[in-house]
């Protein structure tokens, strides 16, 4: 068994191998180009605020413990070329510089996601950082305290985006967030937007929108002095990218593996690449299975990697398993304000050809005379005439984001929206209203569906 990549996906499926298949039975050599495995890239920014220690921390399972669990971890080697017909992989030594083949009977590809990083003017001048890997965020810790300067702008307004806006904001920085779209956060219809748009400036955060980036403009010393829009420019003395990622599958491509319209690979069920039998792949380089649209997606998360790589593991360590699908859930946060999603937005369901109505539905986090209530707005969309749940956004404040496990439950199970009035969950003043937030967008949901008709 040969793994190329040594994070989430990648060792969760040497693991579990190992744990099916004792070494004389199954070797297993694993090739990670950086200089860290299992290492949790979602924490960075909290790393990057101060919130949590970094890097050792972050780190689920060193490269030793790995080596000492019978899988041959190869650090700094980075896999160049995969030869599908000779059942090999080339693999380079980054620090040695040397190359060598090594065969397989069964190929593991988990080669993540790669960050967007548009050829722009400027975008590989000091002070300029992005946030994928361990030695990214600690490039930008030592840029952020290295730097006299307290100006600083996140070019992109996605979760990276607004996560690391919070954390230059917690480091003392005026922050200013240009993105291109009209409102933050378009992983949600843009009348929720509004309202992270709305409480960031309320943090003192300068949002700029519908502003595409020209270039980095760089001062006398070479360093990043400002970021350029066609209308104007915003100094900065630290400028962090946050532009979201793509699947990082130049080297599949390159061997013809197939891969789906974003550009990751496509598997089965059981996570083995479609057309090859000795095959697998998982992660952030796969698309996979939208349970509520019914196409392929890809949406980098490390829950879903890690599920892929126990469902890879099981299946070559003689076991049985699949990976159904996801329905897109995500929650984020910017300072104390959070966000989450899951289903299709609007736009989504459109473009799908499904016919929807939507519900928007102010409500408070506990019972409104229990002291430390806060407001949350929650939105609904569900299928005009059948009234199955579509989607569901929430935002506000403590206590909102994981209330959008219920619908995203709902939505795993097939349920309409009059069939959620009827769940039973938990109640008391300090936890809810009487009736739940998202229970009372579901109720207000059903009417619409009945109002709407056929």
């Amino acid at each position: 068994m040969v793994v190329i990549g040594g994070d989430a996906a990648g060792m969760s499926a040497a693991s579990r191998a190992r744990r099916y298949r004792k070494p004389d039975d199954l070797e297993i050599t694993a090739f990670e180009r950086g200089h860290f495995t299992s290492f949790s890239a979602c924490g960075i920014p909290y790393w990057a605020g101060g919130e949590v220690d970094g890097p050792d921390a972050l780190i689920a399972r060193t490269a030793e413990e790995h080596r000492r669990r019978g899988i041959d971890l190869r650090m700094r080697t980075e896999v160049t070329e995969i030869d599908l017909a000779g059942q090999r992989v080339r693999a380079r030594d980054l620090e040695g510089g040397t190359d060598r083949w090594h065969g397989f009977d069964h190929l593991v590809v988990a080669t993540g996601a790669r960050p967007v990083r548009p050829p722009l003017d400027g975008i590989d001048a000091p002070g300029v950082y992005g946030v994928q890997t361990l030695d990214d965020g600690q490039a930008l810790i030592d840029g952020l305290t290295g730097t006299d300067g307290r100006r600083a702008v996140v070019i992109g307004a996605g979760y990276i985006g607004v996560e690391m806006a919070e954390a230059l904001v917690r480091r003392g920085f005026q922050v200013t967030v240009v993105d291109r779209s009209a409102q933050p956060m378009t992983t949600l219809d843009p009348d929720m937007g509004a309202l992270v748009h709305e409480a960031m400036c309320g943090m003192g955060i300068e949002v700029v929108t519908g502003a595409e980036v020209t270039g980095i403009v760089t001062g006398p010393d070479g360093r990043v002095a400002a970021v350029a829009t066609a209308a104007k420019e915003f100094p900065a003395d630290v400028v962090v990218l946050g532009l979201g990622v793509r699947p990082g599958t130049a080297l599949a491509e390159a061997a013809g593996l197939p891969l789906g319209e974003s550009g990751g690979l496509l598997t089965d069920l059981a996570m083995r690449v479609r057309g090859h039998g000795n095959v697998w792949a998982g992660g952030d380089c796969v698309e996979v299975l939208d349970l509520v649209s019914g196409r392929t997606r890809h949406i980098a998360l490390g829950t879903h990697a890690n599920k892929h790589g126990q469902v890879i593991g099981t299946n070559i360590g003689g076991g049985y398993a699949t990976f159904p699908g996801v329905v897109g859930t995500a929650v984020s946060k910017v300072c104390d304000l959070e966000i989450a999603r899951t289903g299709l937005l609007e736009a989504q369901a459109t473009a799908v050809g499904l016919r929807f109505v939507t519900a928007t539905i102010e409500s408070t986090s506990r019972a409104g005379y229990y002291p430390g209530a806060r407001p949350m707005r929650v939105k609904m969309l569900a299928e005009r005439g059948t009234g199955r749940l579509l989607g569901a956004q929430i935002v506000g404040r403590e206590g909102a984001a994981k209330r959008v496990d219920v619908a995203a439950v709902a939505l795993t199970a097939r349920m309409t929206v009059d069939q959620m009035t009827a769940l039973d969950l938990g109640y008391a003043p300090p936890f809810s209203p009487v009736w739940d937030p998202v229970l009372v967008a579901a109720r207000k949901a059903a009417a619409a569906v009945r109002d709407a008709g056929a």
